[in-house]
């Protein structure tokens, strides 16, 4: 599945629009104050909050392909036999 990749800029912008300052809005993305302020000013966000901004700012959607696809990775894969028997 190919997600949208949040600017640091576009994040500030959200983060602004909300009304919180950094720390109210990177704790719900278990990111430290001082993490989110280098985000914004342009460090690169990791992937995995990457998925959470999808999940947070994305569409029901989105955000419904996104659980989807985690829960059929922790779903285990059934085993077949091999044809012919065993060795």
């Amino acid at each position: 599945m190919k997600l949208k990749i949040y600017a640091g800029e576009e994040v500030r912008e959200l983060r602004r629009t909300l009304g919180l300052n950094q720390s109210e809005f990177w704790a719900h993305f278990q990111v430290t104050q001082s993490g989110g302020s280098r985000y914004e000013s342009g460090r690169e966000i990791p992937d995995s909050v990457q998925v959470l901004l999808n999940i947070a700012f994305g569409t029901d959607t989105k955000a419904a392909a996104i659980f989807d696809e985690f829960r059929q990775f922790g779903r285990p894969k059934k085993k077949t036999r091999a044809a012919g028997g065993s060795t």
